[in-house]
């Protein structure tokens, strides 16, 4: 069975990774800050199979040579580490757009020295649909990339950092040779894995019970954690599978979200002031043609990923 390494183990989409590797019969590595922290990793050790198949190693994406150790015989890594945008940070240079860049330069140059078969990267719709133009280009496709100049403008510097992060890992890759995949979700909805919602989830848990006051001005594409995983596994397991490949399902606004839940769940004190930024607001598609022409199945749909959600939700008592 091959053996493959998931960086960054904890994060939403790394730990549905590592589960369904294990679950497939794989042997898995994943890369974790300090994997002393049984509060943050504790629940990964968990899942079946994770005492003969599954091994924590501590890596560092600003450490250059700290991923050696953990990509040096594997078949393939998945590089989903990335920081995540916290709100009221002030500096965005050291705790987003350093970790993206470097953290893709050291991953990928662990790789290279590894002679590792295939990567994986977990980039971003944010990385394609920040431009002037994305009404007159849509439907939006892998051919597409967001505008850095944009996102600065708008202050969308989650997405400034992912496509920054994303052209390096193609520079890199061209550079080298190395066999790259990258998968580029949308807004990922699912049920809450972790002891504590990531912090897309915490956004949603928040939008529902009304905590911060307004909810984003936002149209973008959702995706439920399934599809994501699937698209993952699809990337690196089939031959076909190469450049960048979107994994999305319904474009909506946050506001048309708030009504579909409202009229579902009417009990929640649900955020109805949308916030003011503009920006993100562009209405838009995403064309998955593609994925679905390497086999991917149907996608599911919005009514679904915010059904698992708010019941993993209720079921962990945050609702």
């Amino acid at each position: 069975m091959p053996e493959f390494c998931v960086t960054g183990g904890t994060g939403f989409i790394a730990a549905y990774l590592v589960k369904a590797l294990l679950d497939k019969g794989h042997t898995v590595r994943t890369t974790v800050r300090n994997p002393d922290d049984l509060e943050k990793v504790g629940y990964l050790t968990k899942f079946s199979g994770d005492k003969e198949r599954l091994k924590i190693l501590k890596a560092d994406l600003l450490v250059e040579g700290s991923f050696d150790e953990a990509v040096t015989g594997v078949d393939g890594v998945f590089h989903t580490a990335s920081p995540v945008i916290v709100p009221y940070d002030n500096n965005i240079q050291a705790t987003l757009i350093d970790p993206c860049i470097k953290g893709t330069q050291n991953v990928l140059n662990s790789c290279i020295k590894a002679n590792v078969k295939r990567v994986v990267l977990t980039s971003s719709c944010s990385s394609i649909r920040y431009r002037d133009d994305v009404q007159q280009v849509s439907p939006l496709n892998e051919s597409h990339w967001s505008e850095p100049e944009y996102c600065k403008r708008h202050n969308l510097w989650y997405a400034y950092a992912k496509t920054l992060g994303e052209r390096e890992a193609w520079r890199i890759a061209k550079e080298s040779g190395i066999d790259l995949v990258v998968v580029n979700p949308s807004f990922v909805v699912g049920p809450l894995l972790a002891p504590q919602p990531a912090s897309t989830l915490l956004m949603i848990l928040g939008i529902i019970k009304g905590l911060k006051g307004d909810y984003p001005n936002t149209t973008v594409g959702f995706v439920h954690i399934d599809d994501v995983i699937s698209a993952h596994l699809l990337a690196m397991e089939e031959p076909r599978a190469s450049g960048r490949l979107i994994c999305s399902s319904t474009v909506a606004h946050w506001s048309q979200i708030i009504q579909m839940l409202q009229a579902k769940y009417p009990s929640y004190p649900y955020e109805t002031k949308c916030g003011s930024q503009e920006g993100d607001n562009n209405t838009h598609s995403m064309d998955t043609m593609k994925i679905t022409h390497l086999g991917f199945p149907q996608f599911k749909s919005l009514e679904q990923m915010f059904d698992d959600c708010i019941k993993s939700f209720q079921d962990k008592g945050f609702l």
